[in-house]
């Protein structure tokens, strides 16, 4: 049998309907949607891992750190994979792994083997990250791209709003577990979507090694810095590993660039980072999801600490991702069409960046604080695929799933970051309470006015 097998096509009857690149648009959807209802039910449910497990945030913490790591260490490899071997291949060979490393976790008896099967299963959504937004512009005309990365974007914000408010409901009635377990069936359901609803790859870049060096040393980068985060943040260990992990993250950072220099086959190719529409995207990235999981990790915090219950914790923070929905499924229309990329982003960031602001006054009521996640969602609804859409434009077709996951690895340091940066600001004011929520949300409200920043400079 050859290796690696051919993609099959897509049937006469989807392929030649005229609606077949918005039936592949649905089915990269489901992928979008399950992946972010995993990533926000699982910040959910720190506290109940934090009760069984008898372990702080800072260690918990790390079953959502090292799940990100993988993929942030995985995607741009993953994604030059795709390229040379097919986007469809490796896009349902991601799920396949994902299910089944979703069962495994639910069956983990210690912290410990689930931080491990998180590590498997972010193999798998490594896979289909990379792939994700060079399979949305892969199937659409160019002139529909960025309305159908807004309904990707929609998709993953419909399962970011989900995700509390399910994960609420499962870990009140029937334990965390089952948290993981509701992704096997959905995993099922987008194999045999994707398998017949998305197209083949059309154009390939030409095979040839994989930079495994340089994926080692961003791996060790990048967790050499959140490990010193999370050491600061409550981990107890010696105060010497903090200037040993930030030492071996920088000596690490020196190396990656060093190496890419130099690389036949560049884990980051020089050509496309080198490029300000793609360096500046990347940031925006970086930043939009800074701000969109730091809340996901704070409110809960925030809000069991005082005294609502988790289910109401999650229909609270289920406005952030709501209010994501609604822009990135009506910004393309409802903005001015004469206006670009640039300052789509632009307005996002800042409104965004007055959301964190406003719900700052006062975090600890939950209408009001609904209200301003509300407002902080909106901004990275418009924010987001204009991002995406200015990124993949400058890109060449032969490599836009290599951009798509530099685009998903860059949302998956800024992610990393969001959550480790409200632990650690929350460790530093002493606990979830409303001093420490307005610390943490300035901190935030910095990030979306970066955010921002890394619009001005564009040219579209």
């Amino acid at each position: 049998m050859p290796w690696p097998p051919s993609e099959r096509p897509r049937p006469a009857r989807v392929r030649e309907h005229p609606y077949a690149p918005w039936l592949a648009v649905a089915a990269v959807c489901i992928g979008a949607f399950m992946g972010q209802l995993d990533a926000s039910i699982v910040t959910l449910v720190f506290p109940a891992l934090q009760r069984e497990f008898h372990a702080p945030l800072a260690a918990v913490q790390w079953v959502a750190l090292a799940y990100l790591l993988t993929i942030v260490a995985l995607l741009a490899g993953a994604g030059r994979l795709a390229d040379v071997w097919g986007r469809k291949l490796v896009y349902l060979s991601g799920f396949v792994v994902f299910a089944a490393a979703s069962a495994m976790c639910g069956f983990a008896p210690s912290l410990p083997v689930l931080v491990a099967c998180r590590v498997v299963q972010a193999v798998g959504a490594a896979m289909l990250q990379a792939n994700s937004v060079a399979l949305v512009v892969m199937s659409v005309p160019r002139h529909r791209q960025r309305a159908a990365l807004g309904v990707q974007a929609a998709a993953q914000s419909l399962g970011l709003a989900l995700g509390p408010l399910v994960g609420g409901v499962i870990v009140s009635l029937v334990g965390w577990r089952w948290v993981f377990w509701i992704n096997v069936p959905v995993g099922v359901v987008a194999v045999l979507a994707g398998h017949y609803l998305l197209p083949r790859s059309r154009e390939r870049a030409q095979g040839g090694g994989f930079d495994v060096a340089g994926l080692v040393l961003l791996a060790c980068a990048a967790s050499g810095l959140l490990l010193a985060l999370s050491a600061v943040a409550g981990l107890r260990w010696p105060p010497w590993t903090v200037g040993v992990l930030l030492a071996a993250a920088v000596a690490s950072a020196l190396l990656l660039r060093w190496r890419e220099a130099r690389a036949s086959v560049p884990l980051l190719h020089p050509a496309m980072t080198k490029n300000p529409v793609v360096a500046r995207g990347l940031g925006g990235a970086l930043c939009g999801y800074l701000v969109l999981f730091g809340p996901l990790v704070l409110v809960p915090q925030v809000l069991l600490a005082a005294g609502l219950s988790e289910p109401h914790a999650g229909l609270v923070l289920s406005a952030l991702p709501a209010g994501f929905a609604v822009t990135a499924l009506t910004s393309d229309l409802a903005l001015p069409r004469r206006w670009g990329n640039r300052p789509r982003c632009l307005t996002g960031a800042l409104t965004a960046a007055a959301g964190t602001g406003l719900a700052a006054v006062a975090p600890t009521e939950p209408l009001p604080l609904a209200a301003c996640l509300a407002v902080l969602g909106a901004g990275l609804g418009m924010f987001v695929p204009a991002n995406n859409a200015a990124v993949m434009a400058a890109v060449p077709a032969r490599v836009s799933a290599t951009a798509g996951g530099l685009i998903n690895m860059a949302r998956g340091i800024g992610t990393a970051l969001g959550i480790t940066t409200v632990t650690l600001v929350l460790f530093a004011a002493g606990g979830p309470d409303a001093a420490g929520a307005r610390l943490t949300l300035a901190v935030l409200g910095c990030a979306a006015l970066a955010g921002a920043l890394t619009a001005i400079g564009r040219d579209t």
